[in-house]
């Protein structure tokens, strides 16, 4: 089986994509992971990536789906592979429909975390971190003992401009206007699944589960 999930920054889909892909033994895909990695082992897409990354400016669409087509060759797909973060665009979609279908495989379901842009500005916008060590908190689900001091190594924490508001509502424009035309595709597949993405961690994995055909027993 082979999943996609969107959903908008701070759904908690790499979350979800992480524990799903442990509990059913498949591949977890973070676009960011492997452009990451990509960079640091320095292959020529990885060269490439960088240069658009130090610029601040977005990877192209061939250049992501360059990576993430290595990235599929090397792991081999027999597993599944849940793609967290990719496609992001209506092009890198059909880039991926065709790679997948080199491959011999297929994406089966597509899960659309949906969290409203309310819940998404309280998650995000409540998070700080660490300047000393990186620890993350957040200011209502997981706060320091100490307002504004790190439990770890007692350093300064601090909100990262991603965190601040008008970044979020940025990022989420941004993403409402990618990712529309990408439901609208996955619908006209007939493989879009949507789930309420604002609930315990839990229930919201139990929700995957059920529209993706598990048993959700001890769940």
């Amino acid at each position: 089986m082979n999943l996609i999930f969107l959903g908008p920054p701070g759904s908690g889909k790499g979350t979800q994509a992480k524990l799903l892909s442990e509990r059913l033994g498949m591949l977890h895909l973070s676009t960011g992971d492997i452009l990451r990695e990509a960079v640091r082992e320095g292959t020529p897409l990885g060269r490439e990536a960088k240069r658009y990354m130090d610029e601040g400016k977005l990877v192209p669409d061939e250049v992501v789906i360059g990576i993430v087509k290595e990235w599929l060759l090397s792991k081999g797909v027999e597993r599944g592979v849940i793609f967290d973060g990719f496609p992001r665009t209506v092009a890198q979609a059909e880039a991926l429909d065709r790679m997948m279908k080199e491959l011999g495989q297929k994406i089966d379901w597509v899960i659309d975390i949906d969290v409203s842009e309310a819940e998404v500005l309280k998650r995000l916008s409540g998070r700080r971190t660490c300047k000393n060590c990186g620890a993350m908190y957040h200011l209502v689900f997981n706060p320091p003992r100490v307002e504004g001091i790190c439990d770890k190594c007692g350093g300064e924490l601090y909100q990262r401009d991603d965190d601040k508001e008008e970044t979020i509502k940025s990022r989420l424009k941004v993403y409402k206007e990618q990712t529309e035309p990408l439901k609208d595709y996955y619908k006209k597949l007939g493989i879009m699944k949507s789930i309420v993405g604002e609930g315990g961690i839990e229930e919201i994995q139990k929700e995957i589960l059920k529209v993706i055909g598990v048993k959700v027993t001890n769940a």
